[in-house]
C-alpha cells in the first residue's frame, strides 16, 4: 500500500484563500477587506497574501464576463454560489488578467472542487480556452457593471456615465499622494492640486523618498476634497468625525486647525495614530460611538466623512458593487440622517459644516442634504467656488460637489464623491 503523503501543489494555499474570500464576499455579504486577515492568516509568506487578493480582487472586477464564458459551455447553469462556477472564475482570470498559463491555472484550480464537479470543471475549463484560442470569446474591452448597479447608475447620471464607470473600472488606480506641504516635495508625479501628486500604480509607498519624514500620505484626490473646501485653519477648531484612518485629520492639521478627530474603530484609530506619528502631525484622537459621545464645546467647523455604501469607491473595492444593494443604500442613508442631526447642533453659530460621503448614490448626498435643509432652517448651502476645486471638478448648480466616473479620464480617473458645504447662521 502507498503510504506516501500526497505532494503539495505550488500556489494551492494562496487560490484557497482566493475562494475563501470570494465565499465571504459573494455568500456572505462581507466586504474583501473584512474577509482578507481569516482567509489569508495561514499563509506566511507576504506574496501569497498579495496574490490571494489579487485573484479574489480581478474575479469580482471581470465576474459578468467570466460568468458568461463559463455559461456558454455548459447546458445547464452552474449555480452562482457553487464550488465549480467559483473555481472556475478563479482559473480564467488567472489566464485572461494575470497571465498565468493555463496548466498552473487548472491544476491550481482543480483541488479547490472534489469529485464529480472536477471533471465538470476541467471539461469547461479546456471548452472556453477552445473558445478563446478560436477567437469566438473573448473579455470585452473594460468590465461590466453588475446589472442591478448599471441600471441604477444609468437611472441616476445617464448611460454615458454608467458606461465611463465600466471604462474606470478596468485601469489600475493611480497612487494618489497628500502632501503637508508643497515645498521640500521630491517625489515625482503629476501635480493635480496644490499639496498633492498623483503617480502610476504600483510603486511602493514606504519606499518613495520622504514616506520616512512623514512628508506625505496615501489619499485619492477626491477624497481630500472635503477637507480643502475648509481651508485654512488659523487655529480654528474642527471636529473630524468617523476620521479613521486619518487622511481629512492630516489635511485640517497641515493647514492650521486645531483637531479633533472621533472614530469608533479602536483597530482603525490604530493605524491613524501611526500616521499622525510619522508625520509629526498633532490633533487629539477619540475613540468612540457618534451618537453617545457629545463634544465638551461646539466647534468652528466640523466635517463629516458620514459610512456610507462606499460605492464610489468602486475601482479599489470591485466588492462593494456585489454586497450593495437597494436595502443596503437605504439602511446607510437613515445612519447618516441621524449623524448629520446629532452634529448640526455642534457647529457653532456661523460656523461650517462639510458633509461627505464616496457614493455614487443621490440617496447618500443631494438626497440627504435636501431633506437636512428641510429638518434645519439655520443651514444654508454655501457654494463652492471653482477655485477651490482642481482642474476638471466644477461645482454642481446648487454649490456642492459631485465627484463621478469619467471625469479627469485621461489623468487616470477619480473616486465617486458627494460633498456639500453648509453654513449655520448666527
Amino acid at each position: 500500500m502507498n503510504t506516501q503523503k500526497p505532494t503539495k501543489i505550488p500556489g494551492l494555499a494562496a487560490r484557497t484563500a482566493a475562494l475563501r474570500m470570494l465565499d465571504a464576499v459573494c455568500r456572505r455579504g462581507e466586504t474583501l477587506d473584512q474577509a482578507l486577515a481569516p482567509a489569508t492568516g495561514k499563509l506566511g509568506n507576504p506574496s501569497d497574501k498579495a496574490l490571494a487578493h489579487n485573484i479574489a480582487a480581478n474575479v469580482l472586477r471581470w465576474m459578468t464576463a467570466l460568468d458568461a464564458m463559463i455559461d456558454s459551455a455548459t447546458k445547464k447553469r452552474l449555480p452562482d454560489d457553487s464550488k465549480a462556477r467559483m473555481a472556475l472564475r478563479i482559473a480564467l482570470v488567472q489566464v485572461l488578467v494575470l497571465e498565468t498559463p493555463q496548466h498552473a491555472a487548472i491544476a491550481t484550480a482543480l483541488p479547490l472542487v472534489h469529485g464529480g464537479p472536477r471533471r465538470l470543471v476541467h471539461g469547461v475549463f479546456s471548452t472556453v480556452m477552445r473558445g478563446i484560442e478560436s477567437g469566438k470569446l473573448a473579455l470585452p474591452e473594460y468590465p461590466e457593471i453588475p446589472g442591478e448597479t448599471l441600471d441604477r447608475w444609468t437611472h441616476h447620471w445617464g448611460e454615458e456615465v454608467a458606461n465611463a464607470a465600466g471604462q474606470a473600472w478596468g485601469h489600475t488606480p493611480p497612487l494618489d499622494l497628500s502632501f503637508k506641504t508643497d515645498e521640500g516635495v521630491e517625489v515625482e508625479g503629476e501635480k493635480l492640486a496644490s499639496r498633492h501628486l498623483r503617480l502610476t500604480p504600483g510603486q511602493s509607498v514606504t519606499e518613495l523618498p520622504g514616506f520616512a519624514e512623514g512628508a506625505f500620505w496615501v489619499q485619492d484626490l477626491a477624497a481630500s476634497l472635503p477637507a480643502r473646501l475648509l481651508g485654512e485653519g488659523e487655529g480654528q477648531t474642527v471636529l473630524d468625525l468617523c476620521a479613521a484612518p486619518g487622511g481629512k485629520t492630516m489635511q485640517l492639521a497641515s493647514a492650521g486647525w486645531k483637531v479633533t478627530s472621533v472614530d469608533n474603530s479602536e483597530k482603525r484609530m490604530e493605524r491613524f495614530r501611526d500616521n499622525l506619528e510619522r508625520t509629526g502631525l498633532e490633533a487629539e484622537t477619540v475613540i468612540a460611538d457618534l451618537m453617545k459621545w457629545t463634544p465638551s464645546h461646539p466647534a468652528d467647523a466640523i466635517l463629516l466623512d458620514a459610512p456610507c455604501s462606499a460605492t464610489g469607491i468602486f475601482r479599489r473595492h470591485p466588492d462593494v458593487l456585489h454586497c450593495i444593494g437597494s436595502r443596503q443604500i437605504a439602511d446607510r442613508s437613515e445612519a447618516q440622517k441621524a449623524l448629520l442631526d446629532r452634529a448640526a447642533s455642534w457647529v457653532k453659530p456661523g460656523g461650517t459644516l462639510v458633509y461627505a460621503v464616496c457614493s455614487l448614490e443621490p440617496e447618500e448626498g443631494e438626497d440627504q442634504i435636501e431633506a437636512f435643509l428641510e429638518a434645519h432652517a439655520d443651514f444654508t448651502i454655501e457654494p463652492v467656488k471653482q477655485d477651490a476645486l482642481p482642474a476638471g471638478i466644477s461645482p454642481t448648480e446648487n454649490g456642492c460637489v459631485r465627484t463621478l466616473p469619467g471625469m479627469l479620464s485621461a489623468q487616470g480617473y477619480l473616486d465617486g464623491f458627494f460633498i456639500a458645504k453648509l453654513r449655520r447662521e448666527g
